[in-house]
């Protein structure tokens, strides 16, 4: 039997990122939205090896900037130079010219370099000396963030929480897949190793496929319920924006196509539902993300047409 692209794609990326296969169809699923992924964890979990496989294993050219406190924003988005022969400035781009940007460690540096990204992210565009360019298609951004308990971080403001669709936690690998880790080969080498399984003009293809699927009247009720239930809850400081709204379905039709289906099930919804709205919603009290059974009784309170 012949595999999907999909099947193929997952079961390669699980052969080196062991035991998360869920957090996988979460990372897909953000791409397939058009949308960018925020994972935040501690370090030695394999965010940075997440980044590189999807890389590797959809074919797209990939670039890692590494953030730090003294990162300018020209470090991201590029630099104009004089050239002595011509007497003209000429825009040399900056690493984020890539379909795949690794942002590791955006939360140390500072909200100036870190707003270099807004544009970007939302815009698919970077503006510089008055002229503005489109970044590439397909256009991924993957951050990495510290945990805010840690030294020399700056805590990311909503703004820019905004621009990414979902936030994952990897955790650690449960018995099993942290012995394969111990025991097996470095998976800096098996990426190495590795060959795309899928090219751009087929992830592209996927990325309309998501866009175009079924998405009922019920389920449109649905998905306003649950966000004006983020808004009527005294817990939380505000709720989910329009954009969060939209990017809920957006992330709900890409798992729903995970899933083999050609319409978005409330089911869908649920799943992805909390790595939407966690980063996006804050505590009344303290300011802080709500935890996991939070969001669970926020989704218990909405009935399921």
């Amino acid at each position: 039997m012949t595999l999907s692209p999909i099947a193929r794609l997952m079961a390669a990326a699980s052969e080196i990122i062991l035991g998360k296969e869920h957090e996988l169809r979460l990372a897909l699923s953000c791409l397939l939205a058009r949308g960018h992924l925020l994972i935040e964890d501690v370090p030695g979990t394999g965010k940075t090896t997440l980044a590189h496989t999807l890389a590797r294993l959809l074919g797209l050219q990939f670039q890692r900037i590494q953030f730090t406190s003294d990162l300018l924003p020209a470090d991201i988005l590029g630099v104009s130079v004089f050239e002595r022969d011509s007497a003209t400035f000429r825009f040399r781009p900056g690493p984020v010219f890539a379909q795949l940007i690794l942002a590791d460690e955006v939360n140390r540096a500072t909200p100036k370099a870190q707003s270099a990204l807004l544009e970007a992210m939302e815009e698919r565009q970077v503006t510089a000396d008055g002229q503005t360019m489109p970044l590439p298609e397909p256009f991924f951004v993957i951050a990495t963030q510290n945990p805010s308990s840690q030294i020399g971080v700056f805590p990311l403001p909503e703004s820019q929480l905004d621009r990414f669709l979902l936030r994952i936690r990897l955790g650690y690998p449960d018995h099993a897949a942290e012995r394969r880790l111990l025991q097996g080969e470095d998976r800096r080498k098996l990426i190495g190793h590795a060959e795309p399984v899928i090219g751009v003009p087929d992830l592209l293809e996927l990325q309309e496929a998501a866009r175009a699927l079924i998405v009922a009247d019920r389920l449109v009720d649905y998905v306003q319920a649950l966000i004006a239930a983020t808004r009527q809850n005294a817990e939380f400081l505000a709720g989910l924006s329009p954009r969060a709204g939209m990017g809920l379905l957006a992330a709900a039709r890409a798992w729903a196509l995970l899933e083999g289906r050609d319409h978005v099930l409330p089911e869908d919804v649920q799943r992805i539902f909390p790595h939407v709205a966690g980063h996006r919603l804050h505590r009344a009290g303290d300011g802080r993300t709500p935890a996991p059974d939070e969001l669970a009784r926020l989704l218990e309170s909405v009935e399921i047409p």
